[in-house]
């Protein structure tokens, strides 16, 4: 008998109408590719929340509602100073989040009205936080929130202290747009199962940050610049990647547990981006080295490069450091498991599976003298 699946791979869990990756990824219904040609980030996350695309009135507001939210309790501000410097920015955002709870006067309230309310503060206030931190460690003044900036515009404001070009800007937001959902990924599974028991958003998120963290998941985008260091020109390629096949190594960037059988759609606009993107000697020659590793991979594995390949060149690119590139993913997810979050508990019912038992038989019990 053919052995079951591990990791529930391909196991329906439940019913979502978020965003679904049958016959590529759609959120609302509404194609990825649309989305990143014509869509800024805060009509996705928009979109995500409330089911439908903004109007113009709506969007304001909801923009309002974001950058109203930038202002963060300065005990917040206080511990992400006084966190050891050695934290990563991702573990310092999932202590941040849980402590911003503190201060939210909606914290355990779990209706619909409620929910929609703090998912929207949380949105404009993680890249503050993400922001404050990286600055701090740094020992750089904080870049003030600018409201008449975009999302992702302002998001690189405060990461940089300066105001991004068009270019830099619409790079940053496409790929939020990119990472801003994916179905019941095992982040946002995390993040349903913590609202399921009745638990508050922000536990969710928080726990939806945990998942996130490991090299598995969100964390494997900081390890692909490290693996194309490894290699100096496209010549190269071939060689290092059937050295890393011999030695049973994990390539960071390639394969993905549903896009197996296809491209990855985020993977396929963000290729076109950094292509874009790439204008100095040193940023083509990165391309054309990743290009090369494509090719070798898919020849001596068939595997396809996943969304993290891309968007790592792309934010080194954009002269972020690589300890921000999960952070980044997490400040676009959230608008993913806050969705799900609102999903999750309208009409809830706790998520509670079996498992299939394979340890020891029934047995007697020895008293501790006769062992």
């Amino acid at each position: 008998m053919k052995p079951p699946p591990t990791g529930l791979d391909g196991l329906i869990a439940g019913e979502t109408a978020i965003s679904t990756l049958d016959h590529g990824l759609h959120y609302r219904g509404y194609p990825l590719e649309d989305l990143v040609r014509d869509a800024t980030f805060s009509e996705v996350a928009y979109l995500l929340l409330n089911g439908e695309l903004p109007t113009q009135e709506a969007l304001a507001d909801f923009r309002a509602v974001l950058a109203e939210a930038a202002e963060i309790p300065s005990a917040v501000i206080q511990l992400l100073q006084e966190l050891p410097l050695h934290i990563a920015p991702i573990d310092a955002l999932r202590t941040a989040i849980s402590a911003l709870a503190h201060f939210d006067e909606q914290a355990n309230e779990t209706d619909d009205t409620a929910n929609l309310g703090k998912a929207i503060r949380l949105l404009g206030q993680v890249p503050v936080l993400i922001a404050t931190r990286h600055r701090l460690t740094r020992g750089e003044e904080l870049a003030d929130s600018d409201p008449e900036l975009s999302f992702a515009g302002n998001f690189l404001s405060m990461l940089t202290g300066q105001i991004p070009n068009a270019r830099d800007e619409r790079a940053l937001e496409q790929s939020l747009i990119c990472y801003a959902d994916l179905e019941f990924n095992a982040s946002t599974f995390t993040a349903r199962i913590v609202a399921s028991t009745g638990s508050d958003l922000h536990s969710a998120i928080t726990a939806g940050v945990g998942a996130l963290k490991g090299p598995l998941h969100g964390g494997a985008n900081e390890d692909v610049l490290d693996l194309l260091r490894s290699v100096e020109s496209p010549s190269q390629a071939e060689k290092f990647v059937r050295d890393a096949i011999a030695k049973k190594h994990r390539l960071a960037g390639f394969g993905h547990r549903i896009y197996r059988d296809r491209p990855d759609p985020r993977a396929v606009v963000m290729k076109d981006v950094c292509r874009s993107l790439a204008t100095t000697e040193e940023q083509r020659h990165l391309e054309e080295i990743a290009n090369a590793i494509e090719a070798a991979m898919w020849s001596y594995r068939q595997l396809r490069p996943n969304v993290d390949w891309p968007t790592a060149r792309l934010y080194r690119m954009l002269g972020l450091d690589e300890e921000l590139f999960t952070p980044l993913f997490a400040s676009a997810r959230v608008a993913g498991w806050s969705a799900h979050v609102l999903e999750q508990q309208r009409g809830n019912r706790l998520i509670t599976p079996r498992a299939k038992y394979v340890g020891p038989p029934p047995r007697a019990f020895v008293p501790l003298c006769e062992r």
